[in-house]
Parts: C-alpha cells; sequence; structure tokens
C-alpha cells in the first residue's frame, strides 16, 4: 500500500492522529495516541478482515450458510467464512472520498448486485477528529427498492492489559458458531470470548498509561479476546445472523446509521 493510499487527519491543536485507508475497504488503518499504535497495522498483503478498524455492511457478523430470505426471495451470498458469509462486502473494496480536510474525511460506496450483495443501496462513512477523541459515522442507505441491513465496526485493538466491559446480557452460541437468541445473563468469567453481548454502557481498555474509552449508540457489541496479540470490540447496530433471526428491513430511500466514538 503506498502512502498515496492513506489519507491522516488530526485536529489543530491534537498530537493524536488517525490515518484511514480508502482503497483498502475504507479502514481506519492506525490510530495514533501519544506516539503509541493503538490498531493492529497490516497493508493491501494483509488478509482484510485482520487489522485496523473496518466497518461492517451491509451486515455485521455472520450470516448463516450466507443465505437469507427477503420478499419472498431466497439470496446466497459468498460465503468468505466458510459455511458463512461474513463482515458484509465493503471491507474489502475501495471506498470513494467525497471529502476531505484537516481533521475530517468522509467516503462512500455503492452496495450493488454485481459486488455480492443482491438488495443495492448504498454506504457512506465519517471521520471526524478532535484533540481527545475520533468520532465515526457509517450509514447504509436503500436504493429504489426496500433493502435489509445491519452495521458496525470491527477494531483490532493491539491487546490491552485490562478491559472494563458491563454488559447485561450474552447470545448463546450454537454447535455452528452463531449467536443465537434470546440472549442470557452474561458471566464474564467464562472468557475468552467470540460473542455478542447486549451492552448500551462505555467500554473502556487500558494500555499502559493510556485509557481507551468507546462508547457508541449501537446496543450489540462482540467481544472477540481470543488472540494474544489483539482484543476486538465491535459495536454493531444488531447481532450476528440477524438477516435470519430479526432482520431490520429498510423501505426505499431509508437510512440505518450509528456512531462510534473512540476518546481518551
Amino acid at each position: 500500500m503506498a502512502d498515496t493510499d492513506l489519507l491522516t487527519i488530526r485536529a489543530d491543536q491534537g498530537e493524536a492522529f488517525a490515518t484511514v485507508a480508502p482503497s483498502v475497504g475504507g479502514r481506519l488503518a492506525q490510530l495514533e495516541v501519544n506516539g503509541r499504535s493503538l490498531l493492529v497495522s497490516g497493508d493491501h498483503t494483509s488478509h482484510p478482515s485482520m487489522w485496523g478498524s473496518f466497518p461492517m455492511a451491509p451486515w455485521a457478523g455472520r450470516v448463516r450458510h450466507g443465505r437469507f430470505e427477503f420478499r419472498g426471495t431466497v439470496h446466497e451470498l459468498r460465503s468468505n467464512l466458510p459455511p458463512h458469509a461474513i463482515h458484509g462486502t465493503t471491507f474489502e473494496r475501495p471506498w470513494t472520498v467525497r471529502s476531505t480536510s484537516s481533521d475530517r474525511l468522509e467516503l462512500d460506496i455503492e452496495l450493488g448486485r454485481e459486488r455480492g450483495w443482491p438488495l443495492g443501496g448504498s454506504a457512506t462513512q465519517v471521520f471526524r477528529m478532535s484533540e481527545r477523541a475520533l468520532d465515526c459515522e457509517l450509514a447504509v442507505r436503500a436504493g429504489e427498492t426496500p433493502i435489509i441491513a445491519e452495521i458496525g465496526w470491527h477494531p483490532w485493538f493491539v491487546k490491552p492489559d485490562a478491559l472494563e466491559f458491563a454488559p447485561t446480557a450474552i447470545y448463546p452460541r450454537d454447535h455452528e458458531g452463531i449467536a443465537m437468541g434470546p440472549p442470557v445473563e452474561p458471566d464474564l468469567a467464562d472468557g475468552p470470548f467470540d460473542d455478542c453481548f447486549v451492552n448500551t454502557e462505555p467500554v473502556v481498555l487500558h494500555l499502559d498509561d493510556l485509557t481507551l474509552t468507546l462508547t457508541s449508540d449501537c446496543d450489540h457489541w462482540v467481544l472477540y479476546d481470543e488472540p494474544g496479540h489483539a482484543t476486538c470490540v465491535e459495536p454493531q447496530s444488531g447481532p450476528p445472523d440477524a438477516f435470519n433471526q430479526q432482520p431490520r428491513r429498510l423501505e426505499a430511500g431509508e437510512e440505518l446509521r450509528r456512531t462510534f466514538t473512540l476518546s481518551w
């Protein structure tokens, strides 16, 4: 990945900066605070699901066997984690830069049927940098016909020393590793996790002398802390396999929008 494929934003008075890679899934490639890189690094040669913080759209997490039914038609998605489809279609594709300034960046992408998504629509992202926070915004909009959608973020944080997380419920996983409702009371002593939780409170990561606080208007969070080098804390608008369990319908022109803030 050439330097020209990366865009950097920072606040006028802040030492922190964010680097975005529009050509590699429109992802936040790195967030650096006080000289510390907070995300697992990668480039165009790295597996696209294993680094930075990438947007998940038009679905988040797994779709069982890559199949779902909508408006009387059964649709099949590409199984990129066989036998399931995972993390949407946009994290492997280039996004278009629509506007940029020293502290703000806006991207968009078409969710065209020729891209492995049968229902159409579009997605947008906005990154805004302030002195003490990075604000991220992600949205999916239906086109001329209804669609179903869920969205979220998949950040790969460098392994924290400690994690403060207070969810109210967890989705049990079935024999295929798919989160299934209804959610039940969580036991955070059962980790490590690759699970979806119901959560409306901030999540706090402690990395040496740095405290990173994650807030979102998403009420579902996936915690994946099995790797020794990283922890993924993923805010999502709905649970994995929502298309087959509790599909969210967007009428023509309707939008699903969520925010995610990383502050320190």
